[in-house]
């Protein structure tokens, strides 16, 4: 039986809706996600998922946030709802040669690798875009950068930016036959985006738009100071695009749980509510208890380190009635997929080998897996 009209388009926007899935190798490249905090004012990866922020050499010291992107603007009618914006701060000293300002996002080799890009081929290419404001009106550099192998570098500019316009930017990159992406889950391409690099790490004969071997000192061309020395001068970022192909195709917004869970194969912090669950175990001894936590998707490596907020009266152990905790927990024997925490309440009072629930205390209360971003 031949199908009907109204199939026939149900079919059609089925297969339409499927072309180009997963085409976007950049995770939360519409800044999304932000499991550790909203802004922070420390080198790291300490506010927007999957970015890390890296500045030196400072007077005073920058701020970076997730922010809402306006209403009216043209990313805002495009769908993007926040942004990860930078405030300088008060750079009295000037322009000094080992300043520093940028963020950097990092891929896994093997999501290179696997990603259909024939990297070894100048006939073969990705397509990098995304959405970039400045407070001061200046030309701006970032670039691509292998590991495997020997490393390559590739830098690119964003253009002359009018002052406090979202401006597109596009990069069609080819690939080079030095270019090397071990089929594994380490460190294979890394993304920077700097607002400022001082004359220790650039040099005016870089070639844009060209691959080259890394070197520390020649990442960039040399740079304009004006918005390093602009007191509070800022600068956003959003719409992060890498896909395969010469062409910039449209934004591929994924929902927020496909973004968090993506993001969550490198960090996961779990945060209850008042008196919410953080897993079941036993008590352990006078002292303890183990207790199994589940990671809601298979992390990269195993976490190395368990963040808390530092106060053990925020976390609780409860058989039939609740203990407060007298240590902040810890990891043990941390796999990919689960770990134990050890929660520590001395003299706890509760019946050693007994099942346990450990709980948060209030709802400031979170736990944090990390070690596991590349």
């Amino acid at each position: 039986m031949a199908l009907n009209q109204v199939g026939l388009e149900r079919l059609n926007t089925s297969v339409t809706d499927k072309i180009g899935e997963n085409k976007n190798i950049i995770i939360n490249g519409a800044m999304q996600v932000a499991q550790r905090g909203t802004s922070s004012t420390t080198s790291g990866y300490n506010t927007v998922d999957r970015y890390k922020n890296t500045y030196s050499g400072t007077d005073e010291a920058p701020t970076f946030a997730q922010v809402d992107v306006a209403s009216g603007t043209t990313p805002y009618t495009l769908g993007f709802r926040k942004s990860l914006k930078i405030t300088n701060g008060d750079q009295t000293g000037g322009a000094g040669a080992t300043d520093n300002l940028n963020i950097s996002h990092r891929i896994e080799a093997q999501d290179v690798a696997d990603s259909g890009w024939n990297y070894t081929s100048s006939s073969s290419y990705v397509t990098l875009s995304f959405w970039v404001k400045s407070s001061v009106a200046q030309n701006f550099y970032g670039y691509l950068k292998s590991q495997d192998g020997t490393s390559q570098r590739y830098a690119f500019e964003t253009g002359s930016l009018s002052a406090d316009t979202w401006t597109k930017v596009t990069k069609t990159i080819a690939g080079n036959s030095n270019l090397q992406f071990d089929n594994n889950n380490g460190h294979g391409l890394e993304i920077v985006f700097a607002p400022f690099w001082g004359t220790d790490y650039t040099d005016s004969g870089v070639s844009l738009n060209a691959w080259a071997a890394f070197a520390s000192a020649t990442r960039t061309p040399d740079y304009t100071a004006t918005w390093w020395t602009t007191d509070n001068a800022t600068w956003e970022i959003t719409g992060v695009q890498l896909e395969v192909g010469s062409v910039a195709t449209d934004f591929e917004h994924r929902s927020f749980a496909q973004e968090l869970a993506l993001c969550q194969r490198y960090y996961f912090r779990f945060t209850p509510s008042t008196h919410g669950f953080y897993g079941v175990g036993n008590i352990d001894g006078s002292n303890q208890a183990q207790v199994l936590v589940n990671f809601p998707t298979e992390m990269r490596v195993k976490p190395t380190s368990l963040e808390t907020t530092g106060t053990a009266g925020d976390y609780q152990l409860r058989v039939t009635s609740s203990v407060t905790c007298t240590s902040v927990p810890t990891i043990d024997s941390a796999t990919t997929l689960n770990t134990l925490v050890v929660p520590y309440a001395s003299s706890h009072g509760l019946t050693d080998k007994s099942g346990a629930l450990f709980r948060a205390a209030n709802n400031t209360s979170f736990l944090g897996f990390a070690g596991a971003e590349l």
